[in-house]
């Protein structure tokens, strides 16, 4: 039994591992031997040319590069032992620029690159050889990089002869060049912003997966088990194997999605109607059951098997049980929480799920790793009362009004129009400010009895609640609600808006989401080409937070108008719709992902990207990042 469970936890860690999980990253390089001669001598140097074509943005980094500079840089060696490297390696001019990624002056390709590599074949070698050449290169764009990358170039030749004067390193039993590059694979992919903000939402979310009322109970059985084992010397191993376990378990549903779901599984995930909709009954089922309405749990036979088995077992299998038992007892409340980070990874990014998942349950872990550790810390652990309760039922209301964004996403992907802004508005006015009534006393759920004084921390949590529903009351009108417009659906003309009529009267008129934008990209880019002006190419979705945060706080600002004033607008839904996967094609080859929100400017004679940007970001960088399209287009 114990080496069957070896076995399983080595399964599970190799299905983890980097390299399998890397495997479907995109690839936006393709070399091309070009010039090759035929018929070659055996100890003589000759030239062969590749030429390398680049997709998008990304730059391939120049073979001058220090390695110790940051990327690696791109590099030749012979993979097979029948010929050798002879000197280095020319490559067309590169350019210098600052790279933001290492904040080093870096030499780097984009769009195209040539090289020429010069190799001599082994003097013992005759006839027919084939030279199999290894490129070792790695791309960036200015916010990521993809891991370092392997490629073998293939060569056929004739070898009719041997030099009179041959190479000394390609005489009879010299090694092939090979490239040290060193064991560890490097990228900076995971420092750009975007990740961060996302492992910081998957790590709230598990902490607040704590708060739940089945969560809670977990603690006691966790040192219950524990405290059996205090004499071992090895109880820290253990809790350490014990909260890798509850890890592996949220993460291999992680691992499972993106497996299915290839390299968009997040971002198809989350606009996908069945799932937003699955989602959303999920969410108001729980939220139902946290309010009292009725109890969700899963069959006693299962739990109790589980910690049967958990308490009959010892070392690595108990533990395992034991691990697997806390996943399945707290799903019926985590399971929100795991929802919402999934819906999180519309950053297009096809192992978000598993990192969302490992920052989850890494947070959701942590206290039953400390009590495992430390069993006597439960005496001081907050004792079950009516404030886990009360967490309980708020816990419900904020289910439910998250419910509404994901029927939100099922009615923007589908068309209906059945869930307007306002409407969604108005439905998270009625929840928070109910929420707050309950927490003033003014009404109980069943089972319950009135209070009968309201304590200062209930009038605290309370006033949150209520505030916050003042303050949605002029987005019903109209108006603005900042970040939080990024969780509802886009304004439309057709929304009754007391603002956008004010302000129709005052003559300063009211843009929507969509006004002014075409949705045909060949069509703009003709219009554009005929004007004289570059394209600006918004690639969005129904379903992304940071596209409507963008489109409702960004692009109304006058100094932002001002240059898309300048420029032929176009926006791409990749998420949704008829074209989503055209769009979401046009998007990769321009850019090299299909992450949301990416924002293009093209000069539409040649459609080359004279600028690119992804992600949220401020008003001031958003702007600058439009003047420098407009300046590269101004001045070519």
């Amino acid at each position: 039994m114990k080496k069957n469970s070896t076995r399983l936890m080595g399964i599970i860690i190799l299905m983890l591992s980097p390299f399998f999980l890397f495997a479907q990253i995109p690839d936006p390089v393709k070399f091309e031997v070009v010039e090759a001669p035929e018929e070659v001598l055996a100890g003589e140097s000759f030239s062969i040319k590749i030429d390398a074509s680049i997709e998008g943005e990304w730059h391939l980094y120049s073979v001058l590069n220090d390695p110790d500079a940051g990327p690696y840089p791109t590099a030749f060696s012979a993979k097979s032992n029948n010929f050798i490297i002879a000197d280095e390696v020319n490559e067309s001019k590169a350019d210098i620029e600052f790279d933001p990624n290492f904040e080093a002056d870096l030499g780097w390709h984009t769009t195209f690159a040539n090289f020429e590599v010069p190799v001599a074949v082994k003097t013992e070698m005759t006839g027919t050889q084939t030279l199999d050449i290894e490129v070792f290169y790695q791309v960036c764009d200015d916010r990521v990089c993809l891991p370092p990358k392997r490629k073998s170039i293939i060569v056929t030749v004739d070898v009719i002869g041997v030099s009179e004067t041959p190479l000394e390193a390609a005489i009879g039993g010299a090694t092939s060049s090979t490239i040290d590059s060193g064991s560890a694979v490097k990228s900076s992919g995971l420092g750009d912003d975007g990740i961060f903000s996302f492992i910081w939402i998957a790590i709230l979310a598990g902490f607040a997966a704590l708060l739940t009322p089945c969560v809670f109970p977990m603690i006691p059985l966790t040192v219950s088990y524990f405290s059996k084992q205090s004499d071992d010397s090895k109880g820290v191993g253990k809790a350490l194997l014990f909260g890798f376990a509850i890890i592996i378990t949220f993460t291999l549903i992680g691992f499972v999605l993106a497996a299915i779901f290839g390299a968009s599984a997040a971002q198809n995930f989350a606009s996908d109607p069945f799932i937003n909709t699955f989602i959303a009954i999920v969410l108001v089922a729980f939220g139902l059951s946290l309010l009292g309405m009725y109890e969700l749990q899963l069959p006693h036979q299962f739990t109790n098997f589980l910690n049967r088995k958990s308490n009959e077992s010892s070392g690595v299998l108990g533990i395992l049980f034991m691990a697997f038992t806390i996943a399945a007892v707290s799903f019926s409340c985590t399971a929100p929480f795991v929802g919402a980070v999934f819906a999180a990874t519309a950053g297009g990014e096809w192992f978000y799920p598993i990192i969302g998942m490992i920052g989850f349950s890494a947070a959701f872990s942590t206290p039953f790793v400390l009590f495992a550790m430390f069993p006597q810390w439960l005496e001081s652990l907050p004792k079950s009362g009516s404030w886990m309760n009360i967490v309980k039922v708020l816990l419900g209301f904020i289910e439910l009004a998250a419910a509404i964004k994901f029927f939100s996403n099922v009615d923007l992907v589908l068309g209906w129009g059945l869930i307007s802004r306002p409407f969604a508005i108005a439905l998270w006015i009625a929840i928070f400010f109910i929420a707050g009534l309950y927490l003033l006393g003014v009404f109980v759920l069943k089972h319950e009895k009135k209070p009968e004084y309201i304590s200062t921390g209930r009038l605290l949590l309370a006033m949150p609640f209520l505030l916050f529903s003042f303050y949605l009351i002029p987005g019903l009108m109209g108006a603005s609600l900042g970040i939080w417009d990024s969780w509802l659906p886009p304004k439309m003309q057709t929304d009754v808006s007391v603002v956008g009529t004010i302000a129709a009267m005052g003559g300063t008129g009211s843009v929507s989401a969509d006004d002014g934008w075409e949705s045909d990209y060949e069509a703009a880019i003709e219009e554009a080409r005929s004007e004289g002006v570059p394209v600006f190419i918004d690639f969005t979705g129904y379903t992304c937070t940071n596209c409507r945060a963008m489109e409702s706080n960004v692009f109304p600002l006058a100094e932002v108008r001002e240059r898309f004033n300048q420029m032929k607008l176009v926006k791409l839904y990749t998420d949704g719709g008829a074209d989503a996967q055209k769009n979401q094609q046009i998007q990769f080859q321009l850019t090299g992902n299909v992450a949301l929100p990416t924002y293009v400017i093209l000069d539409p004679s040649n459609k080359q990207v004279m600028a690119q940007e992804l992600g949220y970001m401020a008003s001031e960088k958003f702007v600058s990042f439009l003047d420098k399209g407009l300046n590269s287009f101004n001045s070519k």
